[in-house]
């Protein structure tokens, strides 16, 4: 696997101790070579900016939102557009969600699906899936 996308509302956008995680876990997994973008199904648009700020930092390598790529999750459509932006194969990229019908949708279009319920438990299965070592 060499591609992590992950959702940002439900996700990406809690306490501020989560995100420095989410920050640091996105710094390993682009340090061992595996890029990274968030896919949200926000409109876009400039209430958008904060999601945008990850990729502005970089953070990540990309920010696809739904309302600017004209597909959302559970398109396979949306899911390609993310897989596009990393140059990626779907079969080469995991999709960090919370919810389980983008997860099934992800894992029916050839990702790997990780249902995010809390950092702690998702860490878990993603530091493995990318062979990540490291405390986040």
């Amino acid at each position: 696997m060499r591609g992590l996308i992950v959702d940002y509302v439900g996700v990406l956008d809690g306490t501020d101790e989560e995100q420095r995680r989410w920050r640091a876990l996105f710094a390993e997994a682009k340090r061992n070579g595996v890029g990274t973008a968030i896919l949200s199904n926000d409109p876009g648009g400039p209430a958008a900016e904060p999601i945008r700020e990850w990729e502005y930092r970089g953070v990540v390598d990309a920010v696809l939102l739904s309302g600017e790529i004209g597909a959302e999750k559970p398109e396979t459509a949306a899911f390609q557009a993310a897989a596009d932006a990393l140059d990626l194969p779907l079969d080469d990229c995991v999709l960090v969600d919370d919810s389980i019908l983008n997860v099934r949708a992800a894992v029916e279009a050839g990702l790997v699906g990780v249902f995010y319920q809390q950092f702690d438990r998702s860490v878990v299965e993603i530091t493995n899936i990318f062979d990540i070592k490291g405390e986040f």
